[in-house]
């Protein structure tokens, strides 16, 4: 099998997982930081305020409000805990992903800067994927090319945090 890493050993599984974790936090860490720093260049707020409607909630809220009546539960989701649970999804989806990662990089071994390029566009594609046909987003097509443009770039920056943590791991 190619490997792109030049003297990466293959790590076993719970190390790419437990790779992927670190990884997957530091990549949501940077993601983060990157969308806040934005919002403070925009005058924006910097905290997720409890919405009017659920219409207005972060997309994670969202997601967690309508799994939470999937299961049954509709009152388990308030608005009033939507600023904690945007935020715990925000983390939880990251860190997931970062252990995807860490898991397909320990057989992959690719570059960073392809491997982070490619979670990324990745994520933001399954991003309109999941949240288009539940009513969360519109279809991409329907957003102005600006917005697309930094939306692409939050998942980027959140790939290259993920991709770079994880290859940091190679030095020790």
């Amino acid at each position: 099998m190619l490997s792109w890493a030049p003297s990466a050993a293959r790590s076993s599984i719970s190390a790419a997982l437990g790779r992927g974790l670190v990884a997957g936090l530091a990549g949501t860490a940077v993601m983060t930081a990157y969308q806040l720093a934005v919002a403070k260049a925009r005058g924006q707020r910097l905290d997720t305020p409890g919405p009017r409607t659920w219409a207005d909630a972060p997309a994670p809220a969202q997601v967690a409000k309508k799994a939470a009546e999937l299961a049954g539960r509709p009152r388990a989701v308030t608005k009033k805990d939507v600023p904690l649970v945007t935020n715990l999804m925000h983390w939880g989806y990251g860190t997931w992903w970062g252990i995807v990662y860490g898991l397909a990089a320990r057989r992959a071994q690719p570059p960073a800067v392809i491997g982070g390029a490619v979670l990324g566009t990745s994520l933001w594609g399954a991003s309109y994927a999941e949240l288009a046909p539940l009513g969360i987003y519109e279809p991409p097509w329907k957003y102005p090319p600006q917005k697309l443009a930094l939306d692409v770039s939050y998942h980027l920056v959140y790939g290259a945090g993920v991709a770079a943590a994880y290859a940091a791991f190679d030095r020790f």
